[in-house]
């Protein structure tokens, strides 16, 4: 049994239900004042939306506590809100979008709970091993397959199957981090074991380096392929974080870093798109060039969160709309600008609270695939967080990624739904175990 499952015991269940209802106060309360500033009434739509949440959340809480019983009780209460404030925002920017997006919301909460109920224990994950690995690759190339791939907005992420649009790397991803937690659970011994030194790194025999230099050609290949420079500096980064956590050598990072600098600079002196980014970037609010292509998004979410001040707006009041992509790319930039530098900083700290929580779990796990795990699953939500909203303040060239449990779309709700699930099965321990014992 996980070590903090043990110490804390069943967490009582008034905890649960004073989060979960502390997150729908918070989500329908950002929801009616979006309505409020937007139309100066109550949204007609109140009833529905407020039913959905009511009852989505609600059943997730007793899915939580019927199959997950130790888990930390904040965990889905902290996603919770994220939902909920991103919903606000997608209603006040477009009411179709909002009605999908309810929808998405649902569809993420059942696989959430069938995720729980499915994986009793994540152990079971750790034989499918290669399995796993294969279907997260197929996911992460589909999009290159001829007739159903689709190129959007200078990236080849999506499909296109019938009337069904969507973005099979989302959940590619989880698969990917899944297959790493166990291939390097695995393999963690012949790892560590350093048999040559480069100057002051001591680092194992080339062919136990194969996989860094594996990954660093994938996120390559992606960037290459599908043009997606997000995706890219997110998969390596993972990889990386996960091979220092699992090995405990500083030199995995130094090489990871290292071998990251090489693939921009390729990526930088062989592609146009790659360039543009950079330059865009760098010049997003020249005079001479803030209205030629891509200069103009970077430059109205730059003047938006600065519209936006200390306390913002106020919800519905501002005009998001004028940022493009306001509800995917930019909706930080929207949030910036109605809630201010406070509700930018709320945000943050939900993050941070979902990342420390996970990275919690990790240490406390006895099991080594479940710790790298829960790492990976962590550093995969504060990467994502990481390089979207970096891009919006132009920390780093911006990138296509979406804001986990924020942003609009289908395929990132869904997957970040199954990622919590994964972490709260992990915070919980395994379920035969309550039975058992």
């Amino acid at each position: 049994m996980n070590r903090a499952a043990a110490a804390r015991g069943r967490p009582a269940l008034g905890a649960q239900i004073g989060f979960t209802v502390l997150a729908l106060i918070l989500a329908l309360g950002a929801y009616v004042l979006a309505g409020y500033g937007k139309r100066g009434q109550l949204p007609a739509t109140f009833g529905a939306y407020a039913a959905t949440f009511v009852a989505g959340y609600v059943g997730a809480v007793l899915v939580v506590r019927r199959f997950a019983p130790r888990a930390d009780p904040a965990l889905f209460p902290v996603a919770g809100v994220l939902v909920g404030l991103g919903f606000a925002m997608i209603f006040r920017l477009s009411g179709g979008l909002a009605a999908e997006q309810a929808t998405w919301i649902l569809v993420g909460i059942f696989a959430f709970a069938v995720t729980l109920i499915v994986v009793r224990d994540v152990r079971m994950l750790d034989a499918y091993t290669y399995t796993i690995g294969l279907l997260g690759l197929v996911l992460l190339l589909l999009p290159t397959v001829p007739g159903i791939g689709r190129t959007i907005n200078g990236a080849r992420l999506w499909v296109q199957v019938g009337p069904i649009g969507f973005q099979p790397a989302e959940i590619g991803k989880v698969l990917i981090v899944i297959f790493l937690a166990s291939y390097l659970n695995q393999k963690r011994e012949l790892l560590q074991v350093a048999t040559s030194r480069i100057g002051p790194l001591r680092l194992p025999s080339a062919k136990h380096l194969a996989p860094v230099l594996l990954a660093w050609g994938a996120s390559l290949a992606i960037l290459f392929v599908q043009r997606d420079l997000g995706a890219s500096l997110l998969y390596f980064g993972i990889f990386v974080v996960m091979l220092w956590v699992a090995t405990g050598r500083v030199a995995y990072l130094v090489i990871g870093f290292l071998l990251f600098a090489a693939g921009a600079y390729l990526g930088w002196t062989l592609f146009d798109h790659v360039q543009l980014r950079v330059d865009v970037w760098l010049n997003a609010l020249d005079p001479d060039r803030v209205f030629d292509q891509g200069f103009g998004q970077l430059a109205q979410a730059q003047f938006a969160m600065a519209t936006g001040g200390i306390v913002g707006t106020g919800l519905g009041l501002g005009s998001p709309g004028l940022i493009p992509f306001a509800a995917t790319d930019f909706i930080f930039a929207a949030i910036g600008e109605e809630l201010g530098l406070l509700g930018t900083t709320g945000i943050l700290l939900l993050y941070v609270v979902l990342v420390g929580k996970g990275l919690r779990i990790a240490v406390a796990a006895t099991d080594g695939f479940a710790k790298l795990l829960a790492v990976g699953l962590s550093t995969l939500i504060a990467l994502q967080a990481f390089v979207i909203v970096g891009g919006v303040t132009r920390v780093i060239p911006l990138t296509g990624v979406t804001l986990p449990f924020v942003s609009y779309g289908g395929s990132s709700l869904v997957s970040n739904f199954v990622l919590l699930a994964l972490l709260i099965r992990i915070s919980s321990g395994p379920l035969a175990a309550r039975r058992g014992g």
